[in-house]
């Protein structure tokens, strides 16, 4: 069945199709790229107007077309080219997932700046961190995140604020000055290398790190998408016939999603999001994750598609309105940010009512997603993270960066236009990340003789909690700051619902005592909720270490038991 995707693929890139390749010269290399690619994430904007009356933006009762969402762009792009705000200038977005999200979103980049995409769990000195490193200008927030700034504002005196959804204080711009702008978009120039946004990534130091995502790379991600989708969907149709069962479903008239996990992550933002926007697709909103909440607005909203992780997919199969709801609008069941367990495919198989089973890989560092698997292929092989997209490049390497033959065991590396520019203001840590133009992910894994990517560890020291990356020394940093902590080792600990949680096993110095109560009460004024540790162990026994006087984590997660921890 292989040789029937690699034909699939072949129509699909032929030199007259719309998947089309051809090759750019990219900060001194030359990459492949999609041919039909927008130059830049206004182009793509603009692309869309043509949906006019199709609804758009879905929030609870209220409603968006896209000509609506057109109009309210033009406004606040025009409102932010009007108070300065222009090419080379930074903008974050620090909400929910509000339909301003968006608005937002593609407004900056109309007027040439550069978003910033806040954690919305950050706590205040991390939001102090993101935006000191990012030097951005202006803040766009809604209450909570406004709540946050306020305790940091000190540190911003020149900082300008637009609020949306909560009381605007005197020194802030409500959200409606930016709609009483002329709907006029200003005229700019955007190089397609031009940072189109910079989300940031859990640092290995202890410190986030901005990821630089470009213009050319974003939409050369919707792209690869597409293609992935539109690829394997094709082939496992091709395979029903020749196999003489019945002939796949038409493809839904009415694309739609749920935005469910945060905007903030190249899952949602760029791949899901960004996709429909494509295809004029509907994207309902979810204030916060509800599984049975998600089932009733597959039923009324005729959902088609669901990329989140995996954990949401699995809670909404597990759901007991799964059984009573009307979800055969669904074409696909996705997971993204983290594995899809083999379990879950046989689920999404059995109960889906038709909708194929679907994963994809990608990182914050291509702009999203460089590879997915979905229905025969997803089931034939579960183990892998996906078929690669043609127009990235990967292999595997030993220590001494040599290149291995397909089935090998190395790290993974990638060489794509989708590749981040950089991370902002860190030079080391691009330099050490991208080498010679190939991305480092850091997975270890090996590429199989017929481009699917299989990840078998992490070289990472990352946690993964519901599609969050959590890095252990992160924590381990601040741990560390707590009085009278000698010792501390951070890890994952298997979690059915989430994949992974945080442990941490810590030695009090000579004479100290304290409770995991009280580290976990530190915690909550430094690290977000989500990093904070589940599980502690406080122990006298010094840590285990291996010869170089580091900490052997694999053997204190199989030594320490889940019921001894506090």
């Amino acid at each position: 069945m292989y040789d029937i995707l690699q034909q699939t693929i072949d129509e699909l890139t032929a030199p007259d199709q719309m998947f089309a390749i051809t090759e750019t010269e990219v900060r001194g290399q030359t990459l492949k790229a999609w041919t039909h690619a927008p130059a830049n994430l206004r182009d793509f904007w603009l692309s869309s107007a043509g949906h006019g009356d199709k609804d758009y933006l879905v929030y609870q009762n209220e409603r968006l077309t896209y000509a609506q969402a057109h109009e309210q762009v033009a406004r606040i792009a025009n409102w932010l080219h009007t108070n300065g705000v222009g090419p080379g200038d930074k903008v974050a977005i620090a909400m929910r997932n509000y339909p301003e999200w968006m608005l937002s979103y593609w407004a900056i980049a109309c007027a040439g700046a550069t978003s910033v995409g806040v954690n919305a769990w950050w706590v205040p000195e991390e939001l102090k961190y993101g935006l000191a490193d990012s030097q951005t200008s202006l803040l766009i927030c809604d209450q909570e995140r406004l709540e946050r700034f306020e305790e940091i504002r000190d540190a911003f005196p020149d900082m300008k604020v637009v609020t949306t959804r909560c009381e605007t204080p005197a020194w802030a711009t409500p959200w409606e000055t930016l709609l009483s702008a002329p709907a006029e978009l200003p005229e700019v120039e955007i190089d397609p290398d031009d940072d189109a946004c910079i989300f940031y990534t859990s640092g290995t130091t202890g410190k986030p790190k901005g990821a630089q995502l470009t213009h050319q790379g974003c939409t050369n991600n919707v792209l690869s998408t597409l293609f992935s989708n539109l690829s394997q969907l094709n082939a496992v149709g091709k395979l029903s016939e020749k196999e003489g069962n019945d002939p796949m479903p038409p493809a839904a008239t009415s694309p739609a999603t749920i935005i469910a996990a945060p905007l903030f992550h190249v899952t949602t933002n760029n791949c899901a999001a960004q996709a429909q926007t494509f295809l004029g697709g509907k994207l309902v909103h979810m204030y916060k994750w509800d599984a049975g909440e998600a089932l009733r607005i597959i039923e009324e909203e005729k959902i088609t598609t669901f990329s989140s992780v995996p954990v949401m997919t699995r809670e909404m199969i597990a759901h007991p309105d799964f059984a009573t709801r009307d979800t055969s609008s669904m074409a696909m069941f996705g997971g993204g940010g983290a594995p899809v367990q083999a379990d879950l495919v046989d689920k999404v198989s059995e109960r889906g009512r038709g909708a194929l089973p679907a994963q994809g890989y990608g990182l914050t560092e291509t702009c999203g997603l460089v590879a997915s698997s979905l229905g025969v292929f997803l089931s034939d092989k579960p183990g892998a993270a996906g078929r690669i997209v043609p127009t990235c490049e990967v292999c595997a390497i030993d220590s001494e960066g040599n290149a291995l033959p397909a089935g090998e065991i190395g790290e993974i590396c990638l060489r794509s236009i989708q590749v981040i520019k950089g991370y902002l203001n860190r030079p080391d840590a691009t330099a050490e990340t991208i080498v010679d133009g190939w991305l480092r992910t850091g997975d270890i894994g090996y590429v199989d003789a017929d481009d699917f990517v299989y990840l078998v560890d992490r070289a990472k020291d990352m946690v993964l909690r519901g599609g969050e990356n959590i890095y252990c020394s992160e924590v381990e940093t601040v741990l560390f700051k707590f009085p009278g902590v000698a010792e501390c080792a951070v890890f994952s600990v298997p979690d059915e619902r989430l994949g992974e949680e945080v442990g941490a096993a810590i030695v009090p110095e000579t004479g100290a005592s304290f409770s995991a109560g009280e580290l976990r009460a530190f915690c909550k004024d430094h690290l977000s909720p989500f990093k904070i540790p589940k599980y502690i162990w406080i122990t006298d026994t010094p840590l285990p270490r291996n010869a170089t006087g580091k900490f052997m984590k694999r053997e204190l997660q199989s030594s320490l038991a889940v019921e001894n921890a506090s």
